[in-house]
């Protein structure tokens, strides 16, 4: 069924009123050749299934369609499948192996893949990256294993390969890595000029700034109305025998300073738990960043990337508008991602 995706994937742009881009149609036809080698077997494809590139690897600039594009693929493809932010599978992971040495239970790697197969044969993390040396160290392991099960795997990433963990502690370990994901992957970059998510037709109206008097009325106003007829209680979420007691909590709505989410020591398996019963958060108070708080805002962007893949709206009070956003040197490049998905998420495309 040739270009079927690719009819489908138009269809979607002109029901979204998107633009239909030429670069990412190009990515749809690569992935419906993705598609037909490893889900439409043949007598032929028992010969050559070896050679079959179990992977799909896109990457690019923050806002240029990567996760809209592999989420339509996903959408499409009738397989069992698994959607999984990458922190949040790598922390079920330790999981898994924390509680097989209790029992000091062996192959343990080959055990959590064999489970990971009765689940899903076909695997998307968006936004891959790889940040703690602890992840590093294993991951060679774990996917070569997960290839070898037959598992297919697909990406988002702004990140190419060969520059993934790039000047992480001990990387020599992590480049086995990296030969695997080459061999196995068909990595393709994609590129368009805007950021789609900064469109006209996606124009912010929960994001409020900056940090005075009015802004707060306006906040307040907005906060008034979408918790209207709901009733204030508190909620207590414990995370591994940490307690963290929500305060504002209305029937699925919750409210929050920045300070609260992102001074404290708390990483994505924490914000997982926090946001489990939400369908709207509001964030009060997001600061400036620069390097003398440079750990709260890595917190800011864990937890971003935890709400968007939850696909939770938000509203934010911030000291900036989104285009004067300044950032600590060292997280400048992800912090470009959390910007773009701040447009997304206050924009008057994803709703209550």
């Amino acid at each position: 069924m040739p270009n079927t995706f690719e009819k489908k994937f138009i269809n979607y742009c002109n029901e979204q009123e998107l633009e239909v881009n030429t670069n990412q149609v190009d990515v749809i036809k690569k992935l419906e050749q993705y598609f037909q080698n490893n889900f439409k077997s043949s007598f032929l494809e028992f010969f050559s299934k070896q050679s079959l590139k179990k992977g799909f690897y896109l990457y690019g600039d923050v806002g240029v369609g990567k996760t809209m594009i592999l989420n339509f693929f996903f959408n499409q493809v009738d397989e069992k499948k698994l959607r999984q932010h990458f922190n949040e599978f790598m922390l079920s992971f330790h999981d898994f192996v924390h509680e097989r040495k209790e029992k000091n239970e062996e192959n343990i790697i080959n055990q959590f893949v064999k489970n990971l197969k009765s689940k899903a044969s076909l695997i998307y993390f968006d936004e891959f990256q790889v940040t703690n040396i602890v992840d590093a160290m294993i991951l060679g392991k774990l996917f070569d294993q997960i290839f070898k099960e037959d598992i297919k795997i697909i990406v988002t990433s702004n990140t190419k390969i060969s520059e993934l963990y790039k000047d992480g502690l001990q990387r020599d370990q992590f480049k086995p890595f990296i030969k695997i994901m080459d061999d196995q992957s068909i990595e393709h970059e994609l590129k368009i000029e805007d950021d789609y998510r900064k469109s006209n037709d996606n124009q912010k109206q929960r994001y409020f700034y900056p940090l005075n008097h009015e802004t707060n009325f306006k906040i307040n106003k907005f906060f008034r109305t979408i918790t209207k007829d709901k009733k204030q209680s508190s909620m207590k979420v414990n995370v591994k025998g940490r307690d963290f007691i929500i305060e504002k909590y209305y029937d699925g709505i919750i409210r929050f300073n920045f300070n609260e989410l992102c001074d404290q020591n708390l990483g994505a398996e924490d914000y997982l738990e926090i946001i489990k019963n939400c369908k709207f958060i509001v964030i009060d108070q997001i600061p400036q960043f620069n390097d003398t708080n440079s750990n709260q805002q890595q917190r800011f962007i864990t937890l971003l990337d935890v709400i968007y893949d939850k696909n939770i709206p938000i509203a934010v009070t911030a000291n900036q508008n989104l285009e004067k956003f300044t950032s600590s040197r060292l997280l400048e490049k992800p912090f470009k991602r959390t910007i773009s998905r701040l447009y997304e998420l206050t924009s008057k495309q994803n709703n209550l």
